[in-house]
């Protein structure tokens, strides 16, 4: 089972104080921190953005629904994984939130194991994202670093093009293309070629990241 952080935390939002009061008590006895929220927009108004964790939101809610608050968290760039939980008649509803990005949705009345199983792959790929956020701005710093011309090299070399093609594409030497490419792989702190692709990939497209 993948490490999850203990500052993770399960944020609850549901209108029905006894399913808050449930569910508060079902993922604290496994040593998950939880705050629950009756609202979406008490949840907005109290949400740091930077905080790790996932969502746990009911579909239906009087005010904004749980469709309208992944709508604004996705405005606002907040990609906190979201579990839905659905009544049966709101089955659709929850497959259009999983359209939307929903990692899961789970209907009443809930197994009790498979909501802790789920809210433990949420947190999972919570932890993941913000692994890759970080890699992907570190290596955004080390691009910096590079001149105009290391920038052209990485690109081409990144593409798969031989010190050959490049000199010839330059219109430099071979030997000249080799002194970039050192500098590169320097400046990048890329240990190998498949290791400077897979920095490549990550500012080009996270998609393919």
């Amino acid at each position: 089972m993948t490490q999850i952080s203990t500052q993770a935390t399960v944020f609850v939002v549901d209108d029905d104080q006894a399913m808050r009061n449930s569910l508060k008590w079902l993922i604290s006895s496994v040593d998950m921190r939880v705050e629950c929220f009756g609202s979406a927009d008490e949840f907005l108004r109290a949400h740091q953005p930077g905080r790790a964790g996932c969502l746990l939101l009911d579909v239906r809610m009087p005010g904004m629904s749980g469709l309208e608050l992944q709508e604004v968290l996705a405005e606002r760039g907040i990609t906190v994984p979201v579990i839905i939980i659905t009544g049966h008649g709101d089955v659709p509803m929850a497959v259009r939130a999983m359209k939307s990005g929903a990692v899961d949705f789970i209907e009443k009345p809930f197994n009790d194991e498979l909501l802790l199983e789920s809210i433990r792959r949420a947190l999972s790929q919570d932890e993941r994202q913000r692994h890759l956020q970080l890699e992907r701005a570190e290596v955004a710093e080390r691009l910096v670093q590079l001149t105009p011309r290391e920038r052209e090299v990485m690109d081409m070399v990144t593409d798969g093009k031989s010190n050959k093609e490049i000199a010839s594409d330059l219109g430099v030497s071979a030997k000249t293309v080799e002194a970039h490419r050192a500098r590169v792989m320097e400046k990048m702190q890329a240990g190998s070629l498949a290791e400077l692709v897979r920095m490549a990939l990550l500012c080009a497209d996270p998609a393919d990241a």
